[in-house]
C-alpha cells in the first residue's frame, strides 16, 4: 500500500463525546487543529459564528474538517429551533461551501432521528426519511446541504452515542438505582448504544481509505451491532453494576412505553441503522453494542473509585 501524506485536519467541538476521542483518532493522521467553541489563537471554533467559522476555514485551510460541534438538546430544540437550524443547518452549508473551494474532505456527523422510527427494518442509506421532531429535521437538512455543495464530503449517521466522559444513559441508570428502589425504563425504542470511541476510531479508519481511495466518501450509517431497548439496556447495565459488587438500592426494572414518558420532542421506536455498507466499503466488522458498553462501564468505575 502506497504511503500516504500526513493531512492537516482542522476538529471542531473537540470537547464533546465524539471529539474528545478524535483528538486521539486523528492524531496519527496528521497536523490537528482541534478547537471547542471558545476558540485559541485568533480562530474561532464556534459553529454559530458564522463569519468566524469561514476565517477560521481560510486560515487552517484543512485537507479534512471533522465536525463534531452540534446542538444536541433534542428536546429543548423544540424551544429553540433558530439555535438549533443554526448550528446544525447553516453552519454545515458554511462548512461544506468552504471546503468545496479548498477541495478537501468535511466529515459531519448525522443522526437516526432523520428517520420516522416506523417499522421494524434496519434503516438503511437509501430509505425514505421522516423526522419526527425539530432535531432530527435540523441535522437532516444539514446533511442535505453538504451533499447539495458537492464538496468531498464523509457523513456518519449514528444512535444512542455515549462515552465514559460526560453524562449518558448508563450513568444515570447507576445513579438512580442507587437512589431508588424501582425504575421505569421505556421498552419500546429499539436501537443501539454506540461508544464515542468506536465512531471515532471509524472516522480515522475511513480517513485513511478516502485519501487513497476518494470514491468512498458519502453517507453512510455507524453504530454497534445488534440491538436493545432502554429497558433492556438498563438492565444490563445494572446487571453488571451489581456483579462488579456495587451497592444498589433497586429491585425492580419496569418496562414501560414511550407514551408513559411524554417528554417535548417525539422519539422514534425504531432507530435500527443498517451498517453493511460502511463494512463493506471500509473493510470493517462492527462490534456487538454490549462490548463497548461494558468497558465503558469499567472505566466510569474506576474513575469513581479513584
Amino acid at each position: 500500500m502506497a504511503r500516504t501524506r500526513p493531512l492537516n485536519i482542522l476538529l471542531l467541538g473537540k470537547n464533546g463525546q465524539v471529539g474528545w476521542e478524535l483528538q486521539r483518532s486523528l492524531a496519527p493522521l496528521g497536523k490537528v487543529t482541534a478547537l471547542d467553541r471558545f476558540g485559541q489563537d485568533g480562530l474561532c471554533g464556534d459553529i454559530s459564528n458564522m463569519d468566524g467559522l469561514r476565517h477560521t476555514i481560510d486560515t487552517v485551510k484543512p485537507d479534512v474538517l471533522v465536525n463534531a460541534a452540534a446542538y444536541t438538546a433534542v428536546d429543548k430544540a423544540e424551544d429553540e429551533p433558530e439555535l438549533a437550524i443554526r448550528l446544525n443547518t447553516e453552519a454545515s452549508v458554511v462548512m461544506s461551501k468552504a471546503m468545496k473551494a479548498l477541495g478537501g474532505c468535511l466529515v459531519h456527523y448525522s443522526t437516526d432521528y432523520v428517520f420516522d422510527g416506523s417499522g421494524t427494518h434496519p434503516w438503511n442509506e437509501t430509505d425514505e426519511v421522516g423526522p419526527l421532531n425539530l432535531y432530527g429535521a435540523s441535522k437532516l437538512a444539514g446533511e442535505e446541504a453538504i451533499q447539495a455543495s458537492g464538496c468531498q464530503h464523509l457523513i456518519f449517521r449514528t444512535s444512542w452515542v455515549y462515552a465514559s466522559r460526560g453524562n449518558n444513559f448508563a450513568k444515570t441508570m447507576l445513579r438512580l438505582a442507587k437512589e431508588r428502589d424501582t425504575l421505569n425504563v421505556i421498552n419500546d425504542q429499539i436501537g443501539a448504544p454506540t461508544g464515542a470511541d468506536l465512531i471515532a476510531d471509524v472516522t480515522a479508519h475511513a480517513l485513511r481509505q478516502w485519501q487513497q481511495q476518494p470514491q468512498t466518501t458519502g453517507l453512510y450509517h455507524l453504530a454497534a451491532n445488534g440491538e436493545t431497548s432502554w429497558h433492556h439496556y438498563a438492565s444490563v447495565v445494572i446487571q453488571w453494576a451489581q456483579k462488579a459488587g456495587i451497592p444498589l438500592a433497586v429491585e425492580t426494572v419496569n418496562p414501560i412505553p414511550s407514551e408513559d414518558y411524554p417528554v417535548p420532542a417525539e422519539r422514534p421506536k425504531n432507530s435500527r441503522l443498517d451498517c453493511r455498507a460502511l463494512e463493506t466499503t471500509f473493510g470493517l466488522q462492527l462490534p456487538q453494542w454490549q462490548e463497548g458498553v461494558e468497558r465503558m462501564l469499567q472505566e466510569i468505575t474506576i474513575k469513581e473509585a479513584q
